[in-house]
């Protein structure tokens, strides 16, 4: 089918913004050219891809299967366009990194500190998002590589992955409010008090209700939240028990301890991995170069 760039072009811009109006502007054409291209696109694909309103429009089933498609692409594009016009970064092109804050804070920082000191006219651009949503970015070509907590649901077998680190995951408290450090707990018995513990969004949260589903318990925890360190805070003024990687938790820190559970967590490893169909730049081969190899 012999179908112009352009009118792709004008509809990811379209679909992104579910807007005609931000996607002219975007595009530098009138919105009535918007409007135009998309009609003749919808006419040659035999399908309607936007449901019209006032102010916003929304993705038909056949728009949001087409975005799926046409979103990797034009971030390929874009990827290609960067390198391209970079002509100060000796060849090896922007690197762009996909992490939760987490991973970037407590392993990344090192690495990254290593690899703008070797190359330091070599742009570095890090994009935060948990480890199942890193993986997405990776599948739309959005990151060169990811940085990501192991087991994870997203990441199959077709990306490849090297590991960078094993770590165990712990509960911690403050013995002031939950004196629990002489004892061996059940994960039953743990399930009485106040979890603290990411949303379900994370591979952390993800691991632990998936922990205790295999012993016939259902985890409900008392507080959800988007960060370690948030979590470790209120341990620390006893609102509850905090679920962390061990690597989160400073030696530094008297007021809080590890409590002992009778079942052992299995270790979980952090993860580097690519997306095999896109091309690998130079930038992200240097920087996976700096990175430990668990395995090897």
């Amino acid at each position: 089918m012999d179908i112009n760039y352009e009118l792709y072009k004008v509809f990811y811009y379209v679909a992104s913004s579910l807007s005609f109006s931000e996607a002219s502007k975007k595009l530098f054409i009138s919105q009535s050219a918007v409007s135009q291209s998309i009609k003749t696109l919808e006419k040659k694909l035999e399908h309607p891809l936007f449901i019209r309103s006032t102010k916003k429009v929304q993705l038909t089933p056949a728009g949001q299967i087409l975005l799926k498609h046409i979103e990797p692409a034009m971030n390929l594009i874009q990827r290609g366009e960067n390198q391209l016009l970079d002509a100060n970064t000796l060849g090896l092109g922007q690197l762009h990194i996909g992490a939760s804050d987490t991973i970037c804070r407590y392993f990344l920082v090192p690495y990254i500190k290593q690899f703008h000191k070797k190359f330091p006219n070599v742009p570095i651009k890090v994009t935060n998002a948990t480890s199942l949503n890193c993986v997405d970015l990776l599948e739309q070509g959005k990151v060169d590589l990811i940085v990501t907590n192991y087991p994870n649901s997203h990441l199959n077998g077709s990306y490849v992955q090297k590991t960078v680190s094993t770590f165990r995951d712990v509960f911690i408290a403050n013995p002031a409010y939950f004196n629990l450090r002489q004892q061996e707990i059940p994960f039953s018995e743990l399930n009485q008090y106040p979890i603290l513990m990411l949303d379900r969004k994370s591979t952390t949260s993800e691991f632990l209700h998936n922990i205790f589903l295999q012993h016939q318990l259902e985890l409900i925890p008392e507080v959800e939240l988007s960060s370690n360190d948030l979590l470790i805070d209120l341990a620390k003024i006893g609102l509850g028990i905090a679920f962390i990687p061990d690597y989160c938790l400073s030696r530094d820190t008297p007021e809080l301890y590890v409590l002992q559970t009778k079942e052992k967590l299995p270790e979980r490893q952090l993860v580097a991995a690519i997306n095999p169909i896109l091309p690998v730049s130079a930038s992200t081969e240097e920087f996976l170069k700096l990175l430990p190899n668990v395995n090897a």
